[in-house]
C-alpha cells in the first residue's frame, strides 16, 4: 500500500509512520520545510515538502497514493489564535479531503474526542451519545468544523473514516506534547485536576488509525480510546513512577478561578497566552470519558494496560533526556 501521512513529526503521526514502515508499506510524509525532522530521521520514507494550508503542495503530495492519513493539526487549548486554528484544522483538512477525493484515495481523518463532547465516568459516551457542555475553545470548535468538512467531501464521492483519539501518551513524543504532563507532575505534584479523561497509548491509536482505513466504513466515526480515569488517580500513578509524593489537593473552583483568571489577565496584558488559562483549567475539571466498543468490534482495535503505557512513555522520555532522574 502507498500511504501519505501528515503530522509525522507529532506523537501520533510518528507512531503511525513507524508502524507502516515496519510492515513494509510505502510511506510519503507531508512536512514543512521549516519543521524539525528528528522524529523521522533514518526512516525509509519519501518526504514531500509542503503545508496542509497550501493546497498546491497537498495536491502534489497526494499523487499516486492509496490512502491519506491526515494526523496533522493545531492542538492548542486556549482563547487566542482562532485564525490559526481554523486555517490549519479546517482549511487544511479541506485541502486534504478534496485532494484525496480527486486522486481516488481513501482518507482517514484524525479528529478528537473533544469534537464529540463529554462523557461521564460512570456512563462513558459512544460516538452517538456524547454530552454537550464542553469548553468551546478554538481547538474544539475548529476540529468539529473539520469533521463536517470531511463529511461534505464524502457527499461528493470521497471515502473517509473519522477517528476520534483521546488523550494519548507513548514513545516518540519528540516535541514533546502530552509528555509535558509527565515532566510537570514529576517536578511538582501537590495539586491535581478534579476532572476525568480517557487515556490511550499512541501505539494502540496508531494501529487503530491504520485499521480504520482498511476495515472501516466510510463516513463513520470511531473512538480510539483507552482507560477512563480520574486525574487524581492518573497523576498519582505518574508521581509513583517518578518517585514523587502523590497529589493531595484538588484544583477546585477557587484554584481554577485564581490561576485561570490570572493566566487570562497576563495574556490580555502581554498578548501571550499562558499554558494555565481558563480554557485549559476548565477542560481539566470536566469528564471526558468514552467507550471504544465500536472500534473494537468493527476494526479489531485493542487497548493495552495504562500502567504499561505510562512506564514505556517514562522510560522513553528518560532515555531521550527529557526527564532527569
Amino acid at each position: 500500500m502507498r500511504y501519505l501521512v501528515t503530522g509525522a513529526s507529532g506523537l501520533l503521526g510518528n507512531n503511525i509512520v513507524r508502524q507502516l514502515v515496519d510492515r513494509g508499506d510505502a510511506v510519503r510524509v507531508l512536512i514543512r520545510s521549516t519543521s524539525n525532522r528528528r522524529a523521522i530521521a533514518g526512516l525509509p520514507l519519501e518526504i514531500a515538502e509542503g503545508d496542509v494550508t497550501d493546497r498546491a503542495s497537498v495536491q502534489r503530495a497526494c499523487r499516486d497514493v492509496d490512502t491519506v492519513i491526515h494526523a496533522a493539526g493545531d492542538v492548542y487549548i486556549g482563547w487566542h489564535h482562532r485564525e490559526r486554528s481554523f486555517r490549519v484544522n479546517v482549511e487544511g483538512t479541506r485541502h486534504m479531503a478534496t485532494s484525496a477525493r480527486e486522486v481516488g484515495a481513501r482518507l482517514v481523518h484524525v479528529s478528537t474526542i473533544n469534537a464529540l463532547g463529554l462523557g461521564k465516568f460512570e456512563n462513558p459516551a459512544t460516538e452517538e451519545t456524547a454530552l454537550p457542555g464542553i469548553v468551546e475553545c478554538h481547538y474544539v470548535t475548529s476540529k468539529r468544523a473539520a469533521d463536517e468538512v470531511v463529511r461534505e467531501e464524502v457527499s461528493r464521492g470521497l471515502w473517509a473514516a473519522i477517528v476520534h483519539p483521546s488523550l494519548i501518551f507513548g514513545p516518540y513524543d519528540w516535541k514533546p506534547s502530552s509528555g509535558k504532563m509527565l515532566i510537570g507532575v514529576s517536578q511538582f505534584s501537590l495539586w491535581s485536576p478534579t476532572g476525568a479523561n480517557n487515556v490511550a497509548d499512541a501505539r494502540d491509536v496508531a494501529r487503530g488509525v491504520i485499521l480504520a482505513g482498511e476495515r472501516g466504513t466510510s463516513c463513520r466515526d470511531y473512538i480510539l480510546g483507552g482507560t477512563n480515569i480520574w486525574y487524581f488517580d492518573f497523576w498519582g500513578r505518574i508521581a509513583k513512577i517518578a518517585g514523587k509524593p502523590v497529589p493531595r489537593i484538588p484544583m477546585g473552583p477557587l484554584f481554577r478561578f485564581a490561576i485561570g483568571g490570572g493566566g487570562d489577565l497576563i495574556a490580555m496584558l502581554t498578548r501571550q497566552e499562558q499554558t494555565a488559562n481558563s480554557a485549559m483549567l476548565g477542560m481539566s475539571a470536566q469528564q471526558h470519558c468514552f467507550d471504544s466498543s465500536r472500534a473494537k468490534n468493527e476494526l479489531g482495535y485493542t487497548i493495552r494496560p495504562l500502567d504499561e503505557t505510562l512506564r514505556d512513555t517514562w522510560d522513553w522520555m528518560v532515555a531521550e533526556g527529557y526527564i532527569k532522574t
